[in-house]
C-alpha cells in the first residue's frame, strides 16, 4: 500500500515554515495603480492671457452706441459717446504640490515612482484650477444686476461700467425634485439659451452639468417619461444615443460634464465642494469638504494675505445681506453678501451652468512646471510642481446659471 511523504521539501516556505509561496517571485505588471483622478475641462472654454512680468493683466471694456436719432435738416451733428471699462485679474500665489522620496525608497522600488508622483501632483493642480474656474463662473451667474455685480468680493477691483449687460439665471422645474427630472432639466437649458438670445450675448455657449444631472437625461421612470426625449429622436432632429450614453449637443450646444461641480448624494439634496463659506466671522480658513463627499473631508487652497502674498484671501464676515433669492418655496437666502467676499468662495445653489468663453478669464504667469533637486544632507528627491495664475469674472451676462428650487 502506498504512503503518504509527510517531509515535503516546499521551495516556497520561508525557514521551513508558514505560507508554502512566500519565497516565490512577486512579477511587476508593468503598470501602476494610482487614484482615480477627476477629469479638467475648464482651461480651455474660458479667456487666458499669459503674461511674462507683472502682477495682473487688464481685459479692456468698450461701450456701445444704444441709441439713434433722426436728423433734422440744418441741425449741427452733435456725436454721441460711448463709455470705456476694465477688468484687472490678479495673479493669485504661487500654487504648489511638494513630495519627497527617500533615495533608498527608490533604489528598492523596481517602477519608475518618480512619473507617478509628478503625474498625481499635475492632478492635484489642475483640479484646484478647474475648482476656481468654475467658482468665478458661478459668480459672474450671480451677478444678475449692478448692484450684485459691486458687492465687495464680487468681482476684483469692479468699477462701475454703465454699458455692461447683465443676464437672469433660470430655475429647473416647478418643485426641487424637478431637479432630476429630465424633461425640466432640458427645458431649463433651453431657456438659458433663449436667454442668450434675447439679451445678444456673443460667441458660442456650452453646458457645463454634473455627472448626475447627465445620466438623468437617459432617466424613465415611467410610459409618459418617453416624451422627454425628443433630444434623442433623429425624427425630429435628435441627436445622441441612450445605447451608447451620449448627448452631444442640446439647441447646439455641446454638453460638458464635470465631477467638480457636485453630485446628488440622495433624491434632490445636493452636495458639492465649491460651497466652502463657514459662517463664521473672521476665519481666514476656508471650511472643509463635507465629509460625505466623494473626494472626502479635505480644505481648499486659499491665497495668501498682502502681509504675505497676493492679498486674495483676506477673510470675509459671516453673510449679512441678502441680495440674492431664487424665486422658491418659503424664500430660502441662496446668497448673501458675506458669502462671496473671498475669492474663490461662492454661495448659491447652482446645479448646471450655461456660459460662453467670455464669463470668466484667467491671467496665467507661470504654467505648469516640475522642479526636482537631489538632497545630500536629507538624501533624497524634493520635486515640486507649480503653477502661478488667477481668476475673474470677465463678462457676467454670459453665464447663466441653472438653480434648484427650495
Amino acid at each position: 500500500m502506498a504512503t503518504n511523504y509527510s517531509n515535503i521539501h516546499r521551495s516556497g516556505q520561508n525557514n521551513d515554515s508558514g505560507d508554502v509561496r512566500s519565497l516565490y517571485l512577486k512579477l511587476y505588471a508593468g503598470e501602476v495603480l494610482t487614484a482615480f483622478q477627476g477629469k479638467n475641462i475648464m482651461m480651455p472654454l474660458h479667456r487666458v492671457r499669459t503674461i511674462s512680468k507683472g502682477k495682473s493683466a487688464q481685459f479692456p471694456m468698450t461701450g456701445k452706441y444704444r441709441d439713434a436719432s433722426y436728423h433734422t435738416p440744418g441741425n449741427e451733428i452733435v456725436p454721441s459717446k460711448a463709455k470705456q471699462g476694465e477688468r484687472i485679474v490678479t495673479i493669485d500665489d504661487l500654487l504648489i504640490n511638494a513630495q519627497f522620496i527617500p533615495n533608498i525608497d527608490e533604489a528598492m522600488q523596481h517602477f519608475d515612482i518618480r512619473s507617478v508622483y509628478t503625474q498625481e501632483a499635475g492632478y492635484a493642480l489642475a483640479k484646484v484650477a478647474d475648482e476656481n474656474i468654475l467658482r468665478m463662473a458661478i459668480k459672474a451667474a450671480i451677478c444678475e444686476n449692478a448692484t450684485i455685480a459691486a458687492v465687495s468680493g464680487m468681482i476684483q477691483d469692479y468699477s462701475a461700467f454703465g454699458d455692461e449687460d447683465f443676464t437672469p439665471n433660470v430655475v429647473i422645474g416647478d418643485a426641487a425634485a424637478d431637479v432630476r427630472k429630465p424633461k425640466d432639466i432640458v427645458q431649463a437649458i433651453m431657456d438659458a439659451r433663449r436667454i442668450f438670445d434675447n439679451y445678444n450675448v456673443p460667441g458660442d455657449p456650452f453646458v457645463v452639468m454634473p455627472v448626475d444631472m447627465y445620466y438623468d437625461l437617459f432617466k424613465v421612470s415611467s410610459a409618459t417619461d418617453m416624451v422627454d426625449f425628443a433630444i434623442f429622436n433623429r425624427d425630429v432632429g435628435g441627436g445622441g444615443s441612450i445605447a451608447q450614453g451620449t448627448v452631444p449637443q442640446i439647441l447646439g450646444m455641446p454638453i460638458y460634464v464635470t465631477s467638480n461641480l457636485g453630485y446628488f448624494s440622495s433624491g434632490s439634496t445636493w452636495v458639492s465642494n465649491l460651497w466652502t463659506h463657514d459662517g463664521t466671522a473672521g476665519n481666514p480658513a476656508i471650511a472643509a469638504r463635507p465629509s460625505t463627499h466623494k473626494d472626502g473631508a479635505q480644505t481648499s487652497p486659499v491665497p495668501l494675505a498682502n502681509t504675505t502674498g497676493s492679498g486674495r484671501g483676506n477673510p470675509a464676515a459671516s453673510p449679512t445681506t441678502s441680495i440674492y433669492d431664487i424665486p422658491a418655496g418659503a424664500g430660502t437666502e441662496d446668497f448673501a453678501s458675506g458669502d462671496n467676499q473671498r475669492p474663490y468662495t461662492v454661495g448659491m445653489e447652482t446645479r448646471a451652468l450655461v456660459m460662453t468663453q467670455d464669463a470668466v478669464a484667467t491671467a496665467k504667469l507661470m504654467d505648469m512646471s516640475v522642479e526636482s533637486e537631489y538632497q545630500i544632507n536629507r538624501q533624497g528627491t524634493l520635486m515640486v510642481s507649480k503653477y502661478a495664475m488667477g481668476h475673474n469674472i470677465l463678462r457676467p451676462a454670459c453665464a447663466v446659471a441653472l438653480t434648484q428650487y427650495s
